[in-house]
């Protein structure tokens, strides 16, 4: 008999994400703050959509070197339909590979620990059994932006 304390996934779709400039605040009380517009991409599986333009991440670099992820998109399928995704996740790894990302260099990804958590909001009908999922994601830093292997839990 299969345990069913034990979380089990299914693929979901690819997450890539292209980025623009980053406005840098600096250090606020919170830490490091810098919002970064997601300025398109697209989601392939079994959501197939376009990252539409006006998405950002309010980032936050802590104290402990820990990058919190605050995103917020919007999807739109070729059916027309679009569907409202946030996620928050965290990324942190060795001294060198942080500074090798931030000098925009690849990093492997199995050498970070790049993890979010996304959310789904539609009013479209096909699209409505997104509203129900709870998914979890493990991603990559591209020199273009993030991608993000995203899993449903079951």
């Amino acid at each position: 008999m299969e345990d069913w304390t034990v979380p089990r996934t299914r693929p979901l779709a690819v997450l890539t994400a292209k980025l623009g400039p980053a406005q840098k605040l600096g250090d606020t009380p919170q830490g490091n703050r810098k919002i970064v517009p997601v300025i398109g991409g697209d989601m392939r599986g079994r959501i197939n959509a376009d990252v539409l333009p006006f998405g950002g991440d309010w980032a936050l670099t802590r104290a402990d070197g820990v990058l919190e992820l605050d995103v917020r998109l919007t999807l739109e399928t070729e059916d027309g339909a679009q569907i409202h995704m946030t996620y928050a996740g965290m990324r942190h790894g060795s001294d060198e590979d942080i500074a090798a990302l931030a000098e925009g260099r690849e990093v492997p990804p199995e050498r970070l620990y790049f993890r979010i958590l996304p959310r789904f909001e539609t009013a479209h009908p096909d699209w409505t059994w997104l509203n129900r999922l709870m998914c979890v994601g493990i991603g990559e830093r591209l020199a273009e932006g993030p991608r993000y292997h995203i899993h449903e839990i079951l």
